[in-house]
């Protein structure tokens, strides 16, 4: 392959792969062609891309956008997936995948240009989940402050309304007698 080749190829790879930050590498070997493009159709459905690619320009292309991975990452054929809503989602599906078909092997997974585990990507939250965590997070601290703020204010209420008629009571009775 000529320089000028490669060099079109890692361009139209640059063009694909930025702004995607996450990902899962994976071994599809000895999968037959017919069976490859349905499981590539039902997953684009999802809006999930799987591309085979060249592990030496790949990994050339990787470095260029600032994701760097491990020597393992780039043993064997390399199958990458990328899209859905979130890398829990993407993991899941091509779990679901795995399950059916025993040739498809992974070898890790990107989360926002890290390396993780691919067990690690099952367990992580999806995006909506991590979004109600963050508010959950923000609005509990504020809460627990309303919620000492009204229990404190309501005890000193109690206390001064108590005053208030233990000194009715006290000023009614000299009136009375």
């Amino acid at each position: 392959m000529s320089k000028l080749i490669k060099q079109m190829e890692m361009d139209a790879l640059k063009q694909s792969f930025q702004g995607v930050r996450d990902l899962v590498l994976l071994s599809m070997s000895g999968i037959p062609a017919q069976t490859e493009n349905q499981l590539r159709l039902g997953l684009r459905k999802k809006n999930i891309r799987l591309q085979m690619v060249k592990n030496s320009l790949m990994r050339k292309v990787f470095d260029g956008l600032g994701i760097r991975l491990s020597d393992k990452a780039w043993a064997g054929p390399t199958v990458l997936a990328w899209g859905s809503d979130s890398l829990a989602e993407l993991s899941k599906e091509l779990e679901a995948l795995a399950k059916k078909n025993d040739k498809i092997k992974f070898k890790l997974a990107v989360a926002d240009g890290q390396e993780v585990t691919f067990e690690r990507a099952l367990t992580m939250p999806t995006r909506a989940e991590a979004l109600g965590r963050v508010v959950l997070l923000a609005l509990s601290p504020a809460s627990g402050l309303i919620g000492r703020a009204l229990g404190a204010g309501g005890r000193l209420l109690g206390q001064v309304r108590a005053l208030a008629e233990r000194g009715e009571s006290a000023t009614a009775a000299p009136a009375a007698g």
